[in-house]
């Protein structure tokens, strides 16, 4: 398995998020640099991903956790 790079040639260090479990539905990966966040499905590590840039990602865990 290859992880994608930053673009900075370093390569991203996955992390599954503490709410996924190994069968269940919540397979999320999550992998943070100094500028953005990253955000795969851990079931399909070679398909799509997010990136969100830090200030986007408080804003939209601001709005998730209203709603």
């Amino acid at each position: 398995m290859t992880n994608p790079s930053t673009g900075n040639g370093s390569v991203l260090e996955w992390f599954k998020s503490s709410y996924s479990t190994n069968d269940g539905p919540e397979c999320v990966e999550v992998a943070l640099t100094s500028e953005t966040i990253h955000i795969r499905d851990s079931k399909r590590t070679q398909g799509p991903q997010l990136a969100f840039s830090a200030q986007k990602w408080v804003d939209f865990l601001s709005y998730a956790a209203g709603h």
